[in-house]
């Protein structure tokens, strides 16, 4: 099979970028700044980072890599969000290389030589050595496989093995960095004596609450006053850790109409008709299906579940549909079925012509290694002299697979023989002498004849749509989006805090260009195109840009509006129960009228009022109340409180005082690092110019 395919088997593509700086995607975030002006940076830089540019021709290929690894993971066809995500995954991994090596350099942090052979071949080798060469059946570390890898002179064995070597480098050079910083944070007897308060203290108290709720919001008339004053209470909230741009947008339908769908159903039909006689299966799903199913036996489970049960519920010969489930119409053939195992083991000997003289002699060889081995030969032996394949190291060993692993051919020998049997199957590698092992479980599987068509709108329909969609984006210049659109009969939509790089947008399946557009305009702008999703075609109109940093007022009024009316409410609230006098908690509710509510067992560090909302400066003031004491109101979440603790439960005295501190340690360890890689961040002169190439 080949060394370079026995490593895509067993452990999928090495990447070079995705590896080493895995923890970087969380702690990296949103927290970068999107660079402007665009039109200034040069036609390849895609970004830089303290003065290191990165270029298109590098970056590009790695965001690739990105694609094709979610592709394998998650199927299907790359789409904006696949896009996005390798995007950012490919400079999160270019900010760390860049501002941890530099940490690295400064601080001294090296690997030796001979602590690399060591994280390659020792006796605790790195986890990606342990990732990639151990055998997914027994879990135990493949050594034969992984010296074979590392002495490998295939140009493609040694370009992998130089970028995992440097990987595994930047994997031990981070691991150093994280413990040098870990161990740099303490916690005292008496924060540990706080944590464990806040976790078990308990109390309990009585509330009367005056709801929100209870005031309509139409009644409370907002002043300029009444939004400063919140805005400058609150002023950290709106920190924007980088800049986001909204927009508000028109869509012109392009899904089937009646017409086109009753034009598909008779399309449909006439296939299905066709279909029923046809002399080829295999070439007729072919030719007709928009969604290619491989002509070979598959297993339960593949299909769209609409169809996939009744299907496998069929004999051979059986047809079925047209159905109609999701956006397309199903019809399948069931050509065969069988019972066969869910799995194999099996061993191999892999011959390849081009090294035995041609085609012919390889055949000839691999038929009298057939023979000997019917006659009682060495299976290992003879895997270990004339096979080609790694596993040759392990007498011709594969392990145990399922279907979909192997290549067609392959797995077809391997699946429909029985256990003992000696075939010789050709491949896209070579002459394979398989021999089967062992067989294991049993299911039903079918080979199926399968065509699905698309539910889609006619090119009439669509053309119209664009007419409409071209004829709003020329007669809207001038006039007023929102007020345009409703008058012609069109709902608009926004989408806000939109960041430059995001591979979605609030209701547009497919919108990067768009986003792109957005980030070239200026604020009032109607974006110059009329841009397709996968069922319609936009029209939208920059509408406001939020810069990296504290947001002005003017930038987040509309969004606060609903805090800012409760916070007039509160202070309406506050005078209503600071009225009701100075007496017992039951006076209080008696005047207001509104019921005492006890509540048990509350501890700080889960400010939680069971069935109401969590309340955190309300628990807070109880925490630091007297008991007995009626409390002036409180301002929370859901409405004004006043309250009188009954008393505190307090806890045993801390039994292991260092296991406390122990665990607080284990979690301030891991948030250290992250915080460091903030702050280098923050120091950093990060420009992202992707926005202008994704």
């Amino acid at each position: 099979m080949g060394l370079m395919t026995f490593l895509r088997n067993r452990a999928g593509y090495i990447l070079v970028f995705a590896i080493g700086f895995a923890i970087v995607a969380f702690l990296v975030g949103d927290a970068i700044n999107v660079g402007k002006p665009f039109w200034s940076a040069n036609q390849k830089v895609v970004g830089s980072i303290d003065g290191n540019d990165i270029n298109i021709d590098e970056f590009g290929p790695k965001v690739d890599q990105g694609v094709n690894q979610m592709k394998q993971q998650y199927g299907g066809s790359a789409n904006a969000q696949m896009t996005a995500m390798a995007v950012d995954q490919a400079w999160n991994a270019e900010l760390a290389k860049v501002l941890l090596t530099k940490e690295y350099d400064r601080l001294g942090l090296t690997v030796s030589e001979d602590e690399l052979l060591d994280l390659l071949q020792g006796q605790n080798p790195s986890p990606l050595i342990k990732q990639y060469f151990s055998n997914p059946q027994t879990g135990q570390l493949d050594r034969a496989t992984l010296m074979n890898f590392l002495k490998s002179k295939e140009p493609q064995a040694l370009q992998q093995s130089t970028m995992l070597q440097e990987e595994i480098k930047n994997q031990a050079l981070q691991t150093k960095y994280s413990n040098l910083i870990r161990n740099s944070v303490y916690v005292t007897s008496l924060e540990a004596t706080d944590e464990y308060n806040n976790r078990n203290k308990l109390a309990n108290f009585k509330y009367v609450s005056l709801d929100y709720a209870s005031i309509p919001d139409k009644s409370v008339k907002l002043t300029d006053a009444d939004y400063s004053e919140y805005y400058d209470q609150n002023k950290a909230r709106f920190n924007n850790p980088q800049e986001t741009r909204a927009f508000e947008y028109v869509t012109f339908s392009i899904s089937p109409n009646k017409a086109d769908s009753l034009a598909i159903k008779a399309q449909v039909d006439k296939i299905a008709a066709d279909f029923q006689v046809a002399k080829n299966d295999s070439l007729f799903a072919a030719i007709n299906s928009d969604v290619k199913v491989p002509f070979t036996y598959i297993t339960k489970g593949k299909l769209d579940p609409a169809v996939d049960s009744a299907v496998f519920a069929l004999p051979a010969g059986s047809f079925y549909g047209p159905k109609l489930s999701g956006n397309s119409y199903k019809i399948v053939k069931v050509v065969a079925t069988r019972i066969s195992p869910d799995s194999v083991k099996a061993s191999h000997i892999l011959i390849d012509p081009a090294k035995v003289g041609g085609e012919d002699k390889a055949i000839k060889l691999a038929d009298s290694l057939k023979g000997l081995i019917l006659k009682g030969g060495n299976f290992a032996e003879l895997a270990k002299n004339y096979s080609i394949d790694p596993s040759k190291d392990k007498g011709g060993e594969l392990g145990t697979f399922a279907r979909g692993v192997m290549v067609p051919e392959f797995e077809n020998a391997a699946f429909d023989g029985k256990t003992g049997d000696i075939k010789v199957v050709k491949s896209q590698f070579g002459y394979h002498i398989l021999k089967i092992e062992k067989q294991i479980g049993s299911s039903k599987v079918a080979k199926l004849a399968y065509v699905e068509k698309a539910l889609a709108a006619s090119s009439k329909t669509q053309a119209a749509a664009y007419k409409a969609a071209s004829s709003f984006l020329t007669d809207v210049k001038g006039n007023d989006f929102s007020k345009f659109a409703t008058q012609k009969g069109l709902k608009v939509a926004v989408a806000d805090k939109v960041a430059a790089t995001q591979g979605f947008a609030a209701g547009l399946d497919n919108p990067r260009k768009l986003i792109q557009d957005a980030y070239a305009a200026d604020k009032g702008d109607v974006l110059p195109e009329i841009y397709t999703m996968s069922n319609a075609y936009v029209v939208a109109r920059l509408t406001n840009i939020s810069p990296k940093g504290i947001l002005s007022l003017a930038d987040v009024k509309k969004e606060i509006e609903p805090m800012v009316i409760n916070a007039v409410k509160a202070k309406q609230l506050k005078e209503k129960l600071a009225s009701a006098g100075k007496g017992s908690i039951d006076q209080i509710a008696a005047k207001v009228a509104r019921p005492v509510n006890p509540v048990q067992n509350v501890v700080f560090a889960n400010p939680v009022i069971p069935g109401v909302a969590q309340e955190n400066a309300l628990v807070g003031s109880v925490f630091g109340s007297q008991p007995g004491k009626l409390s002036a109101p409180v301002q929370g979440e859901r409405g004004v409180y006043v309250f009188t603790v009954d008393g505190f439960t307090n806890p045993a005295p801390i039994a292991n005082m260092f296991k406390q501190k122990e665990s607080m340690l284990l979690s301030l360890g891991q948030r250290s690092l992250g915080s460091a890689f903030q702050a280098l961040q923050e120091n950093a002169k990060i420009k992202d110019n992707r926005v202008k190439f994704y």
